[in-house]
């Protein structure tokens, strides 16, 4: 059972899409970022050339675990068998890859974490220190069952947005990046891509846009909301709600199978409302850095 890295984005999906594909719920960060990574440019997170991997079990065909890192953000890590997620640790440790964190499954997560602190720790004859690693978010990865829209409506209707509401958006994307402790979007081609697909929805009340949502591509029937964002000042009035439940419909109405989004556990309104709306929870996420 080995891993092979690479920085070939061709050469990864002809080794480990099979394996991303098969399971596009558990998949879908993974799924979400190369599709990113191939329509808009390997660019597209950042300027350090992308990072891809795939570990096989024993058949040429046999791929068990997989990762995508897009620098300078955590390694995403697809669920993996016990031990996988420690030894792509060892593989990243003895290449000098200065990886700052990982975003994963909870145990994925955790035993990453745990193989690259062993070898962040640093001896000396006075001293001996760990590497320190830190919870950054705990997240958890809903699934759509039954769309329940909120009763009653806030006032105001969801409209897609146009390139007129570009700029507007461009604060509201840096914003939300903000609001979850990520790096704001490189440039606007994402979001001029969701724009052109239809993939960004706004919630408009009183002449004015006061919420948004946006949608993944649908990528082997499964779509999923994010980002979805209120501005401070409009927050408690329904409006989150209401545009998720309508990029939601939309979503469906496109030929979504399945429709999922990631909620902040440290935020209860959020996870309360998305359970409302008919959101049940699939597996709970951790984002860690390495300091």
């Amino acid at each position: 059972m080995t891993w092979t890295t690479t920085r070939d984005l061709d050469a990864f999906e002809a080794a480990a899409g099979d394996f991303l594909r098969a399971r596009p719920a558990e998949h879908t960060v993974l799924l979400s970022v190369v599709s990113s990574l191939r329509v808009l440019g390997v660019d597209a997170y950042g300027e350090a050339a992308p990072s891809f991997g795939w570990r096989r079990c024993g058949g040429p065909a046999a791929v068990d675990a997989a990762y995508v890192w897009t620098p300078p953000r955590p390694v995403l890590l697809s669920p993996m068998p016990d031990g996988a997620a420690a030894d792509l640790a060892d593989v990243l440790a003895a290449a000098r890859a200065g990886v700052p964190g990982v975003n994963a499954g909870r145990a994925a997560a955790e035993a990453f974490a745990a193989a690259w602190r062993r070898h962040g720790t640093v001896r000396t004859a006075a001293r001996r220190r760990h590497g320190t690693v830190r919870t950054a978010a705990r997240r958890r990865l809903h699934r759509l069952t039954e769309l329940t829209p909120p009763d009653p409506a806030p006032p105001g209707a969801a409209r897609r947005a146009t390139p007129a509401d570009r700029e507007l958006l461009r604060g509201w994307f840096a914003a939300f990046a903000e609001d979850i402790g990520v790096a704001a979007p490189r440039d606007a081609r994402a979001l001029d891509d969701r724009i052109a697909d239809g993939r960004c929805l706004l919630w408009e009340a009183g002449g004015r846009p006061v919420s948004m949502a946006g949608i993944t591509r649908t990528l082997v029937g499964t779509a999923r909301v994010a980002p979805v964002y209120t501005p401070p000042e409009l927050r408690g009035r329904g409006y989150a709600g209401a545009v998720t439940a309508a990029v939601s419909q939309t979503a469906k109405d496109s030929g979504a199978q399945e429709v999922l989004l990631f909620t902040d556990l440290a935020n209860p309104t959020s996870n309360a409302l998305y359970r409302r709306l008919g959101y049940r929870p699939v597996e709970d996420y951790l984002v860690l850095t390495f300091e």
